[in-house]
């Protein structure tokens, strides 16, 4: 539902300055690909505020096309990128400007859309690594006439990092405690947890295997929908234990941090992989339900040895409305408060899209956006690229 239009106590602000305001838009589309999440916060308070949301449909066709190319199932082609480059770069365009009418809002009003864009690939190791994200900039910032700023995951790879996680610096922002050792979880297509140390500013962070990407893919190619609401079907099976065990001895779940993922790696085929070493095969449901399984075992694997004091863990992105999930979290810990960041304001599904929108402030005040700590990088960096939106008028000869 739409949000009714906030008061704006700072008044529309023009690009000719004034009173610079302090309105950002934060917009990715996640490794779900369900959509583009768009997410309009105010940091002109103390601290920052989700003013509106809106979650914009990815059409069918184009995110078979998309799920193809990450997956390498079909053309991955120098012509279909840049196609799909420009693609999402209109639609990402579309989803500020229906975000804008929606709260009734003026671009003018905008200080700067920061874009994440489309992961679809992502080899943070080897020797030459890289990162791509896709959704041209040039086009958002031309069909919004907002300055836009993106490209934010290669400038901490230049500097030797992962090039993500990138929300643990947000996270640390909104989150931390000065009393309570804390865990930020979030269950996106990928899971990642952020580790916030009461008292500390060495936050750590990776990502701990999957999430909802392989959830919702079996759910695809089984019940034909696109994802397995409020977990109703794998809650009708049981969990295989030798398909857990197996799924656990990849070699991922071993490495250390600084690590992270994403559905190049766990997709169908790894899944169909693992199954395949499993005789009998688990039944379709029971598949499901070990999935479920993994994400939370993977996680109380990755707080026991990284946070073995955490006490409190807040849980954000879609899989924090998986109440499998979230049961089987409280359940694994028992030592733990679990709950999502909800609990401190700030609703489970729009945080990355707020952390996107802190990212391009970070930039535009010259601050860095990357932990060292997390992403392995050598040191702190401004991240992204900036794309300036509509051109101030030139003042005429005779104001010189």
């Amino acid at each position: 539902m739409p949000r009714a239009r906030p008061n704006n106590p700072r008044g529309i602000v023009n690009h000719l300055g004034m009173d610079e305001n302090r309105l950002f838009i934060g917009a990715l589309s996640g490794t779900s690909m369900d959509g583009v999440d768009a997410g309009l916060v105010d940091f002109g308070a103390p601290r920052p505020a989700l003013v509106a949301s809106r979650m914009h449909p990815i059409p069918a066709e184009l995110r078979a096309r998309l799920i193809s190319v990450c997956t390498n199932t079909g053309k991955d082609t120098v012509d279909e990128l840049a196609t799909l480059d420009v693609l999402l770069g209109e639609l990402f365009a579309e989803a500020v400007m229906a975000l804008l009418e929606q709260t009734g809002r003026e671009p003018a009003e905008i200080r700067a859309i920061g874009s994440h864009g489309q992961t679809v690939r992502h080899r943070p190791t080897g020797d030459s690594p890289f990162t791509l994200q896709i959704a041209d900039p040039n086009i958002i910032a031309e069909r919004t006439s907002i300055m836009t700023v993106a490209d934010f995951r290669r400038r901490d790879m230049a500097a030797g990092g992962q090039g993500a996680p990138l929300v643990p610096a947000f996270h640390h922002a909104m989150f931390q405690s000065p009393r309570k050792n804390r865990v930020v979880i979030n269950i996106g297509g990928i899971s990642n947890i952020t580790i916030l140390p009461a008292r500390s500013d060495e936050i750590t962070g990776f990502d701990t295997g999957p999430g909802n990407v392989l959830l919702d893919a079996w759910a695809a190619v089984n019940l034909g929908v696109p994802m397995d609401v409020d977990a109703h079907w794998a809650r009708q099976g049981q969990c295989d234990a030798p398909l857990l065990e197996r799924f656990r001895r990849d070699p991922y779940f071993s490495l250390p941090p600084p690590k992270t993922s994403g559905r190049e790696y766990f997709n169908l085929d790894w899944l169909h992989s693992c199954v395949a070493d499993i005789h009998p095969a688990p039944s379709p449901v029971d598949i499901q339900r070990t999935l479920c399984d993994l994400t939370v075992t993977t996680l109380r694997d990755a707080i026991g040895q990284y946070a073995p004091d955490c006490q409190e863990v807040f849980v954000c992105g879609g899989g924090a409305w998986n109440p499998l999930l979230m049961e089987g979290l409280d359940g694994q810990l028992p030592h733990c408060l679990v709950d999502t960041t909800a609990r401190h304001g700030v609703d489970p599904d729009w945080v990355e899209a707020m952390a996107f929108a802190w990212l391009a402030k970070q930039r535009l005040d010259g601050l860095p956006g990357n932990v060292p700590s997390v992403t392995g990088a050598r040191h702190p960096v401004m991240l992204g690229a900036v794309y300036p939106g509509a051109l101030v008028p030139h003042q005429s000869d005779d104001t010189l």
